[in-house]
Parts: structure tokens; C-alpha cells; sequence
């Protein structure tokens, strides 16, 4: 995926805590035309946002990279770190779409090469087995000396006010070999990076993750000023810091006076040029934050059944979830959330895309319509801040459908209105493909290797060839069961990655 300025060229290597430190060298190829021609005058600094995303297919549920340094140097031999801190993304839930990690301060100039220190990391995927058991693993991975992944991309020329430096980890190519989850449950990988850096430019209105648009910022308020707020992010347990003013859009609470630390929140940003962030929309999941916790995660099961301890058996929601609660660092938990239905959890949609009535298709996501899949994001109240208690199980108090990336091929374009239509073959470990053949689902999906997704005017396309048939693309969006059939409203499209 090419968010910048100038064209790269990749060269990938192969494929819990590191054995060992790794130094990632990210070498410059030479591009007429780019990294500052004839006539360029470099004075003082470039305020610089470094941005995190991942490129990667759909196997992996999260995959979390520490990286501890990421340092430029410049053709006249200079460097500079440029993070302050180390940061651990999770590529998976980045896939496609941008995390600010930190702004900086850069000396202007051509930049030739860097380099990139990682630390621990790991990552999860979720699977069914034959007898209708779930399997969800935990992998690590280590990093032997000196199969280092190197990227050579064109050089990198800081010049301006401000920009933005974008680091992209192509997943399935950093491992050392092909992931086989329910094969070897709990082994450890060889993490072979391939790293891409390259620069972005900063619109003053984005509209996009290319030009400084931030999508679904996850977590829960910290604290709140009168100026904005700063949340907890939900993967990797940091605290980001946004402003609000006059055109920010609320989303289950009236406006910035209704905030309260605690609040679950679904947060979009533009990028500012000193990196600061500004709220463009800001949705609360659920307003009540006595004893409240959010589990961020894909369904594994619509109609799954435990016993509680001296009752009967109830339906229960299942799922993979990332989770944070006030006072704890984020969480993985297998989340049993029963009795949905009965106790009157109540159903919402991400309120991202504005288009979700003007689909050609009833877009509902209720009791009714689940499909295993589906990424959701499920608030409990209960005091012991997790999933499952000891003495019970937590119970849903909201269930918010959330966007989501999905890889596949495209097998057929038409068109519904004022939308275009993909049809999308989905890769056999897919959530959708291997969960959706389990009996007695909500409401079963007829096809669950498939998912049509609807494209329209504001749909974000930065996937860098037209989208024909056989195509693989990534598409971003929200995903609806319609009557067992799969359906996509789609916020932005991306190259795609091969299975």
C-alpha cells in the first residue's frame, strides 16, 4: 500500500517475548524525480507524525510488533530517532487503516536509509475444529540472528511545515513460515520483519487514511478538559489525546459536556499540522460507566450454550475480544456473553459511514441477524472487569456492529443503485468461512465464503490498480447478515494481500 509521495519498491524477507533484539535496515533505491530535486532548500525542522498500519490478509485475529527505535539517516550521514518511546501497534486491527504513534521534530532533508529496533510482540488466531471445539492461540515469536527482513524504498525528503512517515508491516511476510493454527497450536515463529516506510502528505481536511484521516480509534475516556479528551486505546494500551470543536459529530451522548471518564468510545481524527488530533467524530458504545468494561473482538458463535452453576442452559454470544476496563491495561479473553437476547442487551451500529439507510439492502444488526464474523464491540458491567467471572458469566449490556478489513478476491462487479457491487471470495481460514458452516447459528449464512460489498461516491479507493475480476483487494467496512447473505457497506478499499 502506497500512502506517499514517491513510488516504493518493496523487497520482503520470508515470513511472546523476543529472544532478542532486531535491527530492521530499510535501504533508499534511488527514483528520478523523487527525494528532492535540483533547486530544493532545506532550512530548520519539519514537524513529522509517524503513522503505523499493517498490510495483511485474513488469518490473524492481532499481531502486535514492539517496535522500540525507528531511526533516519540522511544523505550527509545524520540521524535522528525518531520515537520518543517505544510502541507496540496491533497491525491486525491497523490493517488498511492508520494509528498516529508520535510527532516529532525532524531536520529537513533527504534521507536515505533508516533503521528499526524491534522488541516482544505476538500474535492470535482464532479457528473451529472438526468436533465443533473453538481453538483461539496465543503465538510468539523470535527473531534469529541475521535473517533480518530488509525494504528498500525510495528516499524520503523532509522538507515543509509538516507530513507524515508511515511505517507498514506486510504480516504474512514477516513470518518465517505459513501459519497453521489448529496444526500447531502454541508454537513459536521466527518474525522476519518486512517493514516499508514511506512519506505521506497531510490534507488540511482528510479524507482518507493517505492524507491524515484517522478511522476507528478505540478505548475508553481517561480524562476530559475543555478542550477535548484523552482515551485508553483498546489494542495496545497507550493514552491518546484529541480536541473537539463545533463541527465534531456525537454519537450516543449530546456533546463534549456529556463525556465522563470511563465511557467506551469509537473515535475518528484528522491530523493536525503540529499532530495534534481533532475529533471529527466521536461515538460513545454505552453511557453507563459503573463497573463498565469494552471487549473489542470477532463472533465465533451467535448461538452458543452454557450452563450456568445451577440453572439452565441460555444462549450465549462467543467471541474473540481485545479488552480494556478503567484502571487495567488492555486484555485477549474468550468472551461467553449469555443470555444476550433475554436480558435486553441493546444493539447499535458503528455510526462511521452515514450511508448505512441509503443501502440498497435492509442493514440490520440485532438479536436477529448475527452471523459469526462480524467484529463487534460488547460492553458489560460487572465488578470483576472481565468476560467471564468466577462465579458466572458477564452479561451484555450493549452490542455495537463495528467496521472491519476484510482480503478477498473478486469474483464479479455490478452495480445496485448508486453503488457498485463486489462480490468477494473469502480465503478458507476466514472467520466468516470457518464459523459460518456451524448448525444453528442465529441466522445461518447461505454462503459465508462470500460477502458482496457496496462501494459508492465516498467511498476512499487507495488501492493503486482498477478492481477487475480475479482482483485481491482489502475492503473496509461494515459487515451486515442480510437474510444469510453477507453484505459489506465499504468506508475504503486497499490493495489486497494473497492468501
Amino acid at each position: 500500500m502506497n500512502h506517499g509521495l514517491c513510488p516504493v519498491v518493496s523487497r520482503p524477507g520470508p515470513g511472546l517475548p523476543l529472544i532478542a533484539p532486531l535491527v530492521l535496515s530499510v535501504a533508499a533505491l534511488p527514483i528520478a524525480g523523487c527525494g528532492g530535486g535540483t533547486g530544493t532548500t532545506f532550512r530548520g525542522n519539519t514537524t513529522v507524525t509517524v503513522f503505523a498500519t499493517g498490510s495483511a490478509n485474513d488469518q490473524l485475529t492481532s499481531f502486535r510488533a514492539g517496535i522500540s527505535s525507528l531511526t533516519l539517516t540522511s544523505k550527509t550521514g545524520a540521524t535522528v530517532n525518531l520515537l520518543t518511546s517505544p510502541i507496540a501497534p496491533d497491525f491486525i486491527h491497523q490493517n488498511g487503516i492508520v494509528q498516529p504513534e508520535v510527532t516529532t521534530s525532524v531536520p529537513q532533508g533527504i534521507y536515505v536509509s533508516a533503521t528499526a529496533s524491534f522488541s516482544g510482540g505476538g500474535f492470535v488466531c482464532s479457528y473451529l475444529i472438526e468436533n465443533g471445539d473453538y481453538g483461539t492461540e496465543e503465538y510468539g515469536y523470535e527473531i534469529p540472528e541475521p535473517n533480518l527482513a530488509v525494504t528498500l524504498p525510495a528516499p524520503i525528503t523532509v522538507t515543509g511545515s509538516s507530513m507524515g512517515l508511515l511505517i507498514d508491516l506486510q504480516v504474512s511476510q514477516s513470518l518465517s513460515q505459513p501459519v497453521e493454527c489448529s496444526i500447531n497450536a502454541g508454537q513459536t515463529y521466527t518474525f522476519q520483519p518486512a517493514l516499508v516506510l514511506t512519506p505521506t502528505a497531510l490534507a488540511a481536511q482528510p479524507t482518507s487514511s493517505a492524507n491524515g484521516l484517522v478511522l476507528d480509534q478505540q478505548g475508553m475516556i481517561a480524562s476530559i478538559d475543555a478542550d477535548g479528551f484523552s482515551a485508553t486505546n483498546a489494542y495496545d494500551g497507550t493514552t491518546w489525546q484529541v480536541t473537539a470543536n463545533q463541527n465534531t459529530v456525537y454519537q450516543g451522548v449530546g456533546g463534549l459536556s456529556e463525556l465522563a471518564v470511563g465511557m467506551p468510545v469509537e473515535v475518528d481524527e484528522a491530523v493536525q499540522a503540529d499532530g495534534s488530533l481533532a475529533a471529527t467524530r466521536v461515538q460513545v458504545y454505552d453511557a453507563n460507566t459503573n463497573t463498565l468494561s469494552v471487549n473489542i473482538g470477532p463472533l465465533l458463535n451467535t448461538n452458543f450454550t452454557l450452563e450456568y452453576p445451577g440453572t439452565n442452559e441460555v444462549p450465549n454470544l462467543l467471541f474473540m475480544a481485545r479488552g480494556v476496563a478503567e484502571g487495567t491495561v488492555p486484555y485477549d479473553d474468550v468472551c461467553d456473553l449469555p443470555n444476550w437476547n433475554g436480558n435486553g442487551a441493546a444493539f447499535q451500529v458503528s455510526g462511521e459511514l452515514a450511508n448505512v439507510k441509503s443501502l440498497p439492502f435492509p442493514a440490520t444488526f440485532d438479536a436477529s441477524s448475527l452471523a459469526p464474523g462480524q467484529l463487534v464491540a460488547a460492553t458489560t458491567h460487572d465488578p470483576a472487569h472481565v468476560c467471564i467471572t468466577v462465579n458466572g458469566f458477564s452479561a451484555a449490556s450493549t452490542v455495537t456492529l463495528v467496521p472491519q478489513t476484510l482480503d478477498g478476491t473478486v469474483e464479479a462487479i455490478s452495480s445496485a443503485g448508486d453503488f457498485t457491487t463486489y462480490s468477494v471470495q473469502l480465503a478458507t481460514y476466514d472467520l466468516f468461512t470457518a464459523m459460518g458452516s456451524q448448525p444453528d447459528q442465529v441466522l445461518p449464512v447461505a454462503t459465508p465464503d462470500t460477502v458482496v460489498v457496496y462501494a459508492d461516491a465516498n467511498t476512499q479507493t487507495l488501492n493503486t490498480k482498477p478492481i477487475s475480476v480475479g482482483s485481491i483487494e482489502r475492503f473496509h467496512g461494515l459487515v451486515f447478515n442480510d437474510n444469510g447473505t453477507l453484505r459489506m457497506d465499504c468506508a475504503q478499499i486497499n490493495d489486497g494481500v494473497a492468501e
